[in-house]
């Protein structure tokens, strides 16, 4: 299965979607869905197994890496949404959604999209923190988001980290 996510600087979703069992491959890059959430925006697209990495447990990590419930000025670029390829997807995401909502003390703010188009980021930026994990982004900003992973979801961790296709 294939969806694209986005709520954050990409190098931040890339690293921890490159992190979790059951993704086979992250593309990190910009995003666009229909109007009028139709500009770019960054994020990446994951392909997964479903049967090992559970829909809801990918929505709910995504949700729980990046300030799903914040409105705050940067949205535009770090557009909080789930992509999707077509219409049944999309339903049963906003089910899973309403669903975790319960668990947020404030409102989501994610949205449910179509994915009309992808631009991959330049090569140089892909396999961002597992080409420098030391870099002081990668320390501020990254490391708390792995950290966050390995203490609430470390049964769907990867052994070993592999960089993205």
């Amino acid at each position: 299965m294939k969806i694209g996510l986005g709520g954050g600087c990409h190098w931040c979703t890339e690293a921890v979607f490159q992190a979790i069992a059951g993704i086979s491959r992250v593309e990190q890059g910009f995003i666009s869905s229909d109007p009028p959430d139709n500009a770019w925006s960054e994020g990446v697209i994951v392909t997964f197994d479903p049967a090992v990495l559970p829909l809801e447990v990918l929505i709910e990590i995504h949700l729980r890496t990046h300030s799903s419930t914040s409105a705050h000025k940067m949205r535009g670029k770090y557009r909080s949404a789930i992509y999707v390829y077509d219409a049944g997807t999309g339903v049963k995401i906003g089910r899973v959604l309403h669903a975790l909502q319960r668990g947020f003390d404030a409102p989501l703010v994610t949205k449910v999209l179509t994915l009309s188009a992808f631009k991959a980021s330049d090569e140089r930026f892909r396999n961002y923190y597992l080409s420098g994990p030391d870099r002081p982004f990668c320390k501020t900003y990254i490391d708390p988001k792995l950290a966050l992973l390995r203490k609430d979801y470390g049964r769907v961790l990867r052994e070993q980290v592999e960089a993205a296709e």
